[in-house]
């Protein structure tokens, strides 16, 4: 069976970065369960994964606007070190979150100094070429609650 809108793959993938840094991996723990066509992966992974059926293996890269995008000058902002928590200790890398109207978001503290700290909102990998090396396990018609629901249900999805 060929992946397609609203079937379910488990897959095994390792992440890297343009440098061949791992940043991320299923293997050595429960597959990847996804609804495909759903939006749980970024575009240019997903599209490059239709068509192919179980026992595919292949390296995929996914530049910059098919993955978080590029980085965006107005989600980074600088914030008065008085704004924050007393005893809050602010140093590039860290993350801080802070309440919104639409609930609460991540930044990472990008530097700081002894009047304020700039906060960058962007995703950690936005800007970044993307190289996924993905094994397909299986690929399978999609239940109608999980149509219905967006997500897959069992092992290694939700209501597992």
């Amino acid at each position: 069976m060929k992946i397609a809108h609203g079937r379910v793959v488990r897959m095994h993938y390792t992440l890297r970065d343009a440098a061949g840094t791992t940043i991320e991996t299923s293997r050595g723990r429960d597959p990847l369960a996804y609804l495909h066509g759903s939006g749980q992966l970024i575009p240019g992974l997903e599209s490059a994964l239709d068509g192919a059926t179980a026992g595919t293996r292949r390296e995929i890269v996914v530049p910059p606007a098919d993955a978080y995008g590029e980085p965006d000058a107005a989600a980074t902002m600088r914030v008065p070190l008085e704004d924050f928590p007393p005893g809050l200790e602010l140093e590039p890398g860290i993350e801080v979150q802070a309440e919104t109207p639409d609930g609460p978001l991540t930044f990472l503290v990008a530097s700081v100094d002894d009047k304020e700290a700039v906060l960058d909102g962007n995703h950690p990998l936005a800007g970044k070429t993307l190289t996924f090396d993905v094994e397909i396990l299986d690929v399978r018609e999609a239940t109608a609650d999980e149509l219905a629901h967006r997500h897959v249900h069992g092992p290694g999805g939700a209501h597992a």
